[in-house]
């Protein structure tokens, strides 16, 4: 399947979630992004150093100016299940907007054409590093990075397009 692009309708897909409340939800990405002007940024897996140390913080440490641009959501995805990404949360104490969203079984991440095999690190199938901008379910930025780069899918390149 070929990778999601610009001008592509976002997938809908279930994605385990815990709220305020620390209760473990299952959520929709058409739930959450319908309707509304979203970021949706996926990363090869939790806890690892380039997602850790530069991906996440740049969208945690830019969400207030994105906002600012408009944007209702800044949703995070990863292929490790939810308590590994509440967990990881965790570690980002001053964040108030980035919902880190667990696709346990990489579904969601097939759905959008953006697995990536990983199996002979050990790691098995992951997530690409991406970055989509979405109005309405509309892709209207697609910034996918190729092999283990971090050069295009930051929160700099998104907020450049806003």
């Amino acid at each position: 399947m070929a990778p999601i692009g610009v001008g592509d309708t976002l997938p809908d897909g279930q994605l385990g979630w815990f709220d305020a409340d620390d209760k473990l939800q299952q959520v929709s990405i058409h739930g959450l992004a319908a309707g509304k002007k979203v970021v949706l940024f996926g990363v090869p897996g939790a806890f690892t150093p380039t997602c850790s140390n530069q991906h996440v913080p740049g969208f945690v440490n830019q969400a207030e100016q994105l906002k600012a641009k408009g944007v209702d959501e800044i949703l995070l995805v990863s292929v490790n299940d939810p308590f590994v990404m509440k967990a990881w949360a965790k570690t980002y104490p001053e964040n108030k907007h980035v919902k880190f969203l667990a696709d346990g079984l990489g579904t969601y991440t097939k759905a959008l054409g953006l697995e990536l095999d990983l199996s002979e690190k050990g790691l098995g199938i992951r997530s690409r590093r991406f970055a989509l901008l979405a109005d309405n379910l509309k892709v209207t930025v697609a910034n996918i990075e190729e092999g283990g780069q971090f050069t295009i899918s930051g929160a700099e390149e998104i907020l450049k397009a806003l």
